[in-house]
């Protein structure tokens, strides 16, 4: 017997620096008298310069023999960068726990407001128990009056705003003011016990129906049906996107923009798609918007006050673009800024969210506090939106979206800094080369290479349909797709295997299996859609997992299969495989035979059929 709790939120005051405070389950496993032989092991995120845990699992022992399992997430951002593994940890979880912090309206805010739907969304109208645990004591600071101010990091999340979030949800609302041995065992541990004896009650009243209805036909029993072989499970890859570009500013290919020092020393190289589907200052600096088009006097102040454009200064040709136009050359005007310069760019081309790293790479590289202060002011400016207060004034990593898989999205499919055009089917397709070598090594390889790609603007693209490319360069800006059918999915397949993107093919073939495992049996004896053909494309562009998901579908829908036309196409071995893994097996169709036989001819009826 086990129970699954999955815990989601971060308790912690995201303003605090106590980073060593005791987790909310973290205290109630070490402390409860019932739980032991806890273990615990942490998921870390793949991508190699972000450090964040996905999630943390604890093993223990409960009730003496009950195994328990925990998973506790402390990032929501689970929900934005893998919604498979959100939606199968809230799938196998017997309890929820939500826990909040009540000195973090932010964190509370965006909790409500983006992640509560998504967790309705998953629960999908089951009956699993929440508990929403509010915890801390809530400061009783005076807030600010400042009228520039649109947020007030001081205020609380007050009880009738968790009241009202529980209701919601349908949950049970906890505030912990603190986590002691009280709040700890008697309150939030009573509360999940209670939960965890309802969940193994309800586990062994299932169990017992199960086993009763098993019991009540006491004539001769049917042939069992054994359930289908298990299909392989396909495992998703993790996304590498901000690491993609964080590389681009290593390699420094595709350059089109360098930046030198007031005395005309080079500093670093760069690239404008990247730096303006950061900040509407590059948009500006680079003649991408205009003033008129900004709307936005603190903008415009900070790009005239930080960069020039220098056209009229020798510089060196660089030999590290591709470009037949030479980089733009921009001089820094404001020296304490250029000299980081360096470190602000590592921070922008990672998604615009590691603050604190940023934070701590100024402290080392300047000593001097008003300095520092100085620079990172520059940089929350650099990040302001048009229109809008600065809402950077307290930046955390947890708060800060990423910025460049959503606003590259502005750049996709338009002409604007686009440096290459792509002619398919009679239609052209414009692009950015910084963008295409930073997320494809084929074209990393063509755009860079000893080939008439590297330097011809124009670029013809066969084998693949218009709106399948788009799609393809689609995903390569944004790191997503979604695929119209599974038809297009196989499409987009195929482009990526022809360009070598593994994880799109990835996503591709789970969008395939899972279009197909919802169908329902009546649909897919109908469907013009041919599996076989499927699984030929699926072998032929080396897609193992795909090709051999579709032979252990053909075998689980045999009595379905078997009656199409498209059954005789398959190979020898592939019919000698589905033959041998076929569901159900030739020999329960020959016992059910022969007892519709022996029931026929006692002249009684089945009490199951």
């Amino acid at each position: 017997r086990s129970v699954n709790i999955v815990a989601f939120g971060n308790e912690r005051d995201g303003f605090s620096e106590d980073n060593q405070q005791s987790s909310l389950i973290w205290s109630y496993l070490g402390r409860s008298a019932l739980i032991s032989e806890t273990e615990s092991s942490v998921v870390l995120n793949s991508a190699n310069h972000i450090r964040n845990p996905v999630f943390t699992e604890y093993q223990a022992r409960v009730f003496g023999n009950v195994r328990l399992v925990v998973h506790d997430c402390p990032l929501w951002d689970i929900f934005d960068s893998d919604w498979y593994t959100s939606c199968s940890l809230i799938g196998g979880a017997d309890i929820i726990v939500i826990k909040y912090s009540v000195n973090d309206k932010t964190s509370f805010q965006e909790l409500k407001d983006s992640y509560v739907p998504m967790i309705k969304k998953a629960l999908n109208h089951c009956s699993v128990p929440v508990i929403i645990s509010a915890v801390g004591a809530r400061k009783n600071e005076v807030p600010c009056t400042c009228p520039l101010c649109t947020s007030d990091r001081r205020s609380c999340v007050t009880t009738s705003e968790g009241i009202q979030l529980a209701k919601e949800l349908g949950a049970t609302y906890l505030e912990l003011h603190t986590l002691n041995d009280f709040y700890i065992q008697k309150y939030f541990g009573g509360v999940l016990e209670y939960f965890m004896i309802q969940s193994l009650n309800q586990k062994s009243s299932d169990k017992m129906k199960k086993r009763k209805k098993t019991q009540k036909c006491h004539r001769v029993k049917p042939p069992q049906l054994e359930q289908p072989e298990k299909m392989p499970i396909l495992r998703g890859e993790a996304s590498h996107y901000d690491s993609d570009l964080h590389n681009l500013l290593f390699c420094c290919q595709c350059v089109d923009v360098v930046f030198y020092s007031e005395d005309l020393k080079k500093v670093v190289e760069a690239h404008k798609i990247i730096l303006c589907s950061i900040s509407h200052v590059f948009m500006l600096l680079f003649n991408v918007k205009s003033p008129a088009d900004i709307h936005d006097s603190a903008i415009i102040r900070t790009t005239q006050s930080l960069f020039a454009v220098n056209n009229e200064a020798v510089f060196p040709v660089l030999s590290s673009s591709s470009s037949c136009d030479p980089p733009v050359r921009v001089v820094v005007k404001d020296s304490v800024f250029c000299s980081c310069l360096s470190d602000i760019l590592h921070f922008i081309y990672s998604g615009a969210f590691q603050w604190e790293r940023l934070e701590e790479d100024i402290k080392k590289k300047l000593k001097d506090p008003e300095k520092i202060e100085h620079v990172l002011e520059k940089v929350k400016c650099i990040l302001k939106i048009p229109g809008k207060l600065n809402n950077l004034k307290d930046c955390r990593s947890h708060q800060i979206k990423r910025l460049c898989n959503t606003s590259l999205r502005l750049f996709f499919n338009t002409p604007v800094l686009a440096d290459v055009i792509f002619k398919i089917q009679g239609a052209t397709v414009p692009a950015h080369r910084a963008v295409l070598v930073a997320r494809c090594e084929v074209m990393a390889a063509m755009f860079n290479g000893n080939y008439l790609e590297a330097n011809n603007i124009l670029v013809p693209v066969y084998g693949v349909s218009k709106d399948t490319f788009l799609s393809f360069l689609e995903y390569l800006y944004t790191d997503s797709c979604c695929p119209a059918s599974i038809l297009q999915a196989m499409s987009l397949l195929i482009c990526a295997e022809m360009y070598q993107v593994t994880r799109l093919q990835h996503i591709c073939e789970l969008y395939i299996i899972t279009q197909l495992q919802s169908m329902p049996s009546r649909e897919l004896a109908s469907t013009r859609l041919s599996i076989v053909s499927l699984l030929r494309k699926a072998k032929f562009h080396n897609s193992d997992c795909l090709s051999t998901w579709l032979l252990h579908f053909i075998a689980t829908n045999y009595l379905i299969f078997s009656q199409k036309p498209e059954f005789q196409d398959l190979s020898v071995d592939e019919r000698n495989f589905v033959e041998m893994h076929r569901w159900p097996s030739d020999m329960y169709l020959k016992q059910l035979a022969d007892y519709r036989n022996y029931i026929h001819s006692q002249k009684c009826y089945c009490t199951v059929m």
